[in-house]
């Protein structure tokens, strides 16, 4: 991007210092610098053969980097970023308190499956998205149009998946998929495939982990999306800070009380309970131990 905007800049600024009977100052950033160009090929009338390798090339290449040709550059303050989910680091405190989204072009991701698991805390961490649970080969498919950000395989976490930016402002996230099926920067419309589902990466069993964010940071997908009836709640949705990510504030709240405990040799649920003035049944729910769970020495449990 940095090397195409050089040329635009060299380009247009050589054009203007040729012409002995004017002047030009061209002051363009990324966003506008094809305009300036063309514009100034228009106004000095060079002549098509001089510009129909390179010049030509650079100025009508749809598909390079400008940021003209992302979704939701504005929102996104121009950063398209095909390495990391939330490159962005914008926290919630200076979102709006409210602003509408357009739904109105939603389609499921999967056209079968059942919520197998919800959004919010799960032992240690957040459960960011909501887990459906289907067979390993089904279509996954864009929930909303837009423009793929990233292809990536994480073996720790998502498995292989796939993030699209998309027109209203959203971005989604499709993971622990079998395979995929589309390209890095594909521009696409809701419903078209993404990929196949999968059991890659840190997965329990075959499900399609599917997230919502705005502006990196995510909230409950299942507050705009009904998944039984697989439809919208509503074609323009008001996102408000208070209900859609005032689990943050409550996030933050928890892990600067949350007190843990290191497992000693022969300590057993009932002892750490005890020495710790909480009891077991507690110590089963922070840490999400069933009855027959095992704690082994070295094991860090979350006491509060």
């Amino acid at each position: 991007m940095k090397f195409k905007h050089l040329i635009l800049t060299t380009l247009v600024s050589l054009i203007a210092l040729n012409n002995i009977e004017a002047q030009v100052k061209v002051m363009a950033a990324p966003g506008n610098m094809k305009t300036a160009a063309k514009q100034a090929f228009k106004t000095y009338n060079i002549p098509t053969a001089d510009t129909t390798n390179i010049y030509n090339e650079l100025l009508n290449d749809e598909t390079d980097d400008l940021m003209e040709n992302h979704p939701a550059g504005d929102i996104y303050d121009d950063i398209w970023n095909s390495e990391r989910v939330n490159p962005y680091k914008v926290p919630v405190s200076s979102l709006p308190d409210s602003f509408k989204i357009d739904l109105s072009d939603f389609v499921m991701p999967v056209s079968v499956g059942r919520v197998s698991s919800k959004f919010g805390p799960r032992r240690h961490r957040y459960h960011h998205g909501i887990d459906i649970a289907l067979p390993v080969g089904n279509k996954v498919v864009s929930a909303f149009s837009g423009k793929v950000r990233i292809i990536d395989y994480e073996p720790g976490g998502y498995g292989r998946y796939v993030v699209v930016r998309h027109d209203n402002g959203l971005e989604t996230i499709y993971a622990h998929l079998s395979s995929v099926t589309c390209k890095l920067n594909d521009v696409v419309k809701a419903g078209d495939q993404l990929g196949l589902s999968g059991n890659t990466g840190r997965s329990t069993g075959p499900h399609l982990h599917f997230e919502t964010r705005y502006i990196g940071n995510a909230f409950n997908p299942a507050t705009i999306i009904n998944f039984e009836s697989k439809r919208v709640y509503a074609d323009n949705y008001t996102l408000t800070k208070r209900k859609n990510f005032g689990y943050q504030q409550q996030k933050a709240k928890s892990a600067s009380l949350a007190k843990y405990y290191k497992v000693r040799k022969g300590d057993n649920l009932s002892r750490i309970a005890s020495r710790n003035g909480t009891s077991v049944s507690k110590l089963r729910k922070l840490n999400g131990l069933g009855s027959k769970s095992i704690i082994r020495p070295g094991q860090r449990l979350r006491i509060r």
